[in-house]
């Protein structure tokens, strides 16, 4: 057995932390949930707390978020695949968007199925990943202007997505900039410039974002507090809130060193051991998860003196040394994770999931 927690009081807090500090600076804000990959319990939990807007990279989760609570805003944050319009629009309120020809066509699916969509327009800022070049938006924006259904809801950009370039001061002026060119040029309102990511948080916070940036999605400071211009937790903010424990299924003192012809393992590649280990033993346990769940490089033992060795497909084994702290079979190993450990957990249909 191997469960995954979410900790109510911790994401309460966090909720409540960045709930005050968005409301002070007069800024509108949503939950980015593909991390919890359509896990009802944790959504539904969201929802009590008083979340009203969600975004997600899957429709499947935009669907189930619908489901539990129609009124909740909707935001599909990556250009939509053609093949997934008719749904796009069917479950998705708002949509972020950086090629004509896809808007065309959930324009046109957005008058079939009689709704007015929302779509933000996403502009390249030098990481390389989606976005309209600067050099082309004013052309782009005209011709989205011209399409039934569709209102353009705001302008964003993505930051440290692909090649870890991080926001700027600079650049979140230079998107605003693009606001204030094609509000005079066009004669009329864009409500939102979504500029404010977990990454961007840092720069609110010590000032440097233009008021004009009115709009946040969150999901990492949220679940995980980071700083990640800094590598530290948000003053004011709780980590862990998520925590992983999984059941020991075998424990015995076992050679450290492996015996026999040494080939590639089921992960691709051949381990690595100190020759000065050759004759010696240790506590291994063998707990109940394994690759398919999460890669053990993102697991942290709370215990010190625990040191992760290698995972099978299913199995993780671990290094207890002399098991001074006496665990035995059916005990439970507690361990940290970061945001992409959480991911792979919340994606494994294997892993129990839990409220505390």
């Amino acid at each position: 057995m191997a469960v995954l927690k979410l900790n109510r009081a911790r994401l309460q807090h966090n909720f409540r932390f960045l709930s005050h500090l968005f409301e002070e600076k007069n800024i509108e804000w949503g939950v980015v949930t593909k991390i919890l990959c359509g896990t009802k319990i944790f959504i539904e939990e969201l929802i009590q707390m008083g979340v009203m807007e969600m975004h997600d990279t899957r429709i499947s989760n935009l669907k189930i978020i619908k489901s539990i609570a129609p009124h909740i805003q909707t935001v599909y944050i990556k250009p939509p695949a053609r093949s997934n319009v008719r749904d796009v629009i069917q479950y998705a309120d708002v949509s972020f968007n950086s090629s004509f020809g896809t808007i065309e066509l959930l324009s046109e699916e957005a008058v079939r199925q009689q709704k007015e969509h929302r779509v933000i327009i996403m502009i390249e800022m030098g990481d390389l990943r989606e976005g309209v070049l600067g050099k082309d938006l004013l052309d782009f924006y005209s011709r989205v202007c011209s399409l039934p259904n569709i209102t353009i809801a705001g302008l964003g950009t993505n930051f440290n997505c692909l090649n870890g370039i991080m926001p700027s001061k600079e650049k979140l002026v230079r998107l605003c900039a693009y606001k204030k060119e094609l509000e005079n040029m066009f004669k009329h309102d864009i409500p939102w410039v979504s500029g404010g990511t977990s990454v961007a948080l840092s720069l609110l916070l010590s000032g440097d974002i233009p008021k004009e940036v009115n709009h946040f999605r969150l999901g990492e400071a949220l679940f995980f507090a980071n700083d990640l211009f800094t590598g530290k937790t948000f003053k004011g903010m709780l980590p862990d809130v998520f925590s992983f424990e999984a059941e020991i299924i075998e424990l015995k003192e076992k050679p450290m060193i492996p015996d026999g012809e040494q080939q590639a393992n089921v992960a691709g590649y051949i381990p690595e051991y100190n020759p000065l280990d050759a004759d010696r033993t240790s506590n291994r346990a063998i707990l109940d998860v394994g690759l398919l769940d999460i890669n053990p490089s993102y697991l942290t033992p709370i215990d010190s003196n625990i040191v992760v060795i290698e995972a099978s497909s299913d199995m993780l084994v671990l290094d207890l040394g002399t098991n001074e702290n006496g665990y035995k079979i059916g005990d439970f190993i507690a361990f940290k994770i970061p945001y992409m450990g959480a991911l792979g957990l919340l994606h494994s249909f294997y892993i129990q999931k839990q409220i505390v």
